[in-house]
């Protein structure tokens, strides 16, 4: 049996961190889905900016919505909802078998909203109106600006993957947030049926404590945090709170893995895919490590609800220097300002090549 079919017969979902419109149209995430048990996907602003600039895939679609009208903004969510509206279709039947518990794609509001409470809500009820899919999460980021939105956009019925999460204080005001909106719609008379999901990142804080840290306690601390997150999520399934909104029909805010590629090259290529097998999680994958675990990988085990030896880690990591909750916080900002970044070169990208389309299309000019 392969490793990836293990995570989910153990409880974990395996979603794919990549979409382009070429997995769409060559059968690619077709197969990852009857091969390798994908059973949904995850977009940001990075991977829709590689995937239009790697080749002329999205050419037509964007020479086509630039001669209706649309530019910047407008043009790339449609492009992208595009994609996303055809991934959700192949994911339809995994929603429906599962109750809407998995089977998600994600589309992520603008980064520049990162701040701003109030933009991030009427994003994603605009995202939310187009995507015309009940599998499609909206993605806004677990920031103290966003941690509002996220609240409000529960309320109003809308499925949100909570992103950019770093510690287990930035998950537990998320996952406070998700709970609030689900008791303000029983307040209102509205049904709980609105899902979420919190995507904790986790490679992220070895790429930045690595550099500081001895040798024997390279790439531990992203695992401990995971662990010391786990404990934390499962701890407030337990907790009363959750328990009556359970009893009125709401689904819990399921924990995600994201940032799962090994960055460094002297450990394995598995390794936060083996250390993060846990049950009722999701671990976002990247093309790459998906492959090598559907290779080679192998499942120890799952991880320890009590969060097994997270607290000892991070305390011996505290007193090699690192302060990881001044990192968190810095993880998390700099985490949106590469959004940021990403998002302003995918909406150049797309400017420069509707012009060259546009132009292309005309032919030469006649002297």
């Amino acid at each position: 049996m392969k490793a990836t079919r293990q995570l989910h017969d153990l409880g974990q979902s395996l979603w794919l961190d990549n979409i382009t419109r070429t997995l769409l149209d060559d059968g690619t995430l077709a197969r990852y889905i009857s091969e390798d048990s994908i059973t949904g996907l995850t977009s940001n602003p990075s991977i829709f900016d590689k995937a239009i600039g790697s080749g002329g895939a999205y050419d037509a679609g964007i020479h086509a919505k630039s001669l209706a009208g649309l530019h910047g903004e407008k043009l790339f969510i449609e492009l992208a909802l595009e994609d996303l509206r055809r991934a959700a279709d192949l994911f339809a039947s995994v929603f429906r078998h599962t109750g809407g518990v998995d089977g998600w794609v994600s589309m992520e509001v603008s980064p520049l909203l990162a701040a701003d409470t109030a933009g991030s809500i009427a994003a994603a009820r605009q995202i939310h109106a187009a995507g015309k899919r009940d599998n499609l999460f909206v993605k806004i980021p677990g920031t103290p600006e966003g941690v509002p939105a996220i609240e409000e956009s529960i309320f109003l019925g809308i499925p949100i993957n909570v992103t950019l999460l770093f510690s287990c204080a930035q998950y537990q005001a998320t996952a406070a947030a998700y709970m609030r909106g689900l008791e303000r719609r029983i307040e209102a008379g509205l049904d709980t049926h609105v899902h979420s999901v919190g995507s904790l990142f986790i490679s992220r804080w070895d790429v930045a404590a690595n550099k500081q840290l001895p040798e024997e306690l390279h790439n531990l601390l992203g695992i401990a945090v995971a662990r010391q997150t786990y404990r934390a999520y499962r701890e407030m399934l337990a907790s009363e709170r959750w328990q009556k909104l359970a009893a009125a029909g709401a689904q819990p805010q399921r924990l995600l893995w994201a940032s799962t590629g090994t960055k460094d090259p002297n450990a394995s290529d598995t390794l936060y895919v083996t250390a993060l097998a846990a049950p009722n999680t999701i671990n976002t994958i990247p093309e790459k490590t998906l492959h090598a675990f559907a290779d080679h990988g192998h499942v120890d085990g799952v991880m320890p609800r009590d969060g097994g030896d997270a607290e000892a880690v991070l305390a011996k990591i505290g007193k090699a220097g690192v302060d990881v909750e001044a990192l968190a916080h810095k993880l998390q900002q700099d985490g949106a300002d590469a959004f940021v970044k990403s998002w302003q070169q995918l909406l150049q990208r797309i400017a420069d090549k509707a012009s060259a389309l546009a132009a292309k299309a005309k032919g030469p000019v006649m002297r």
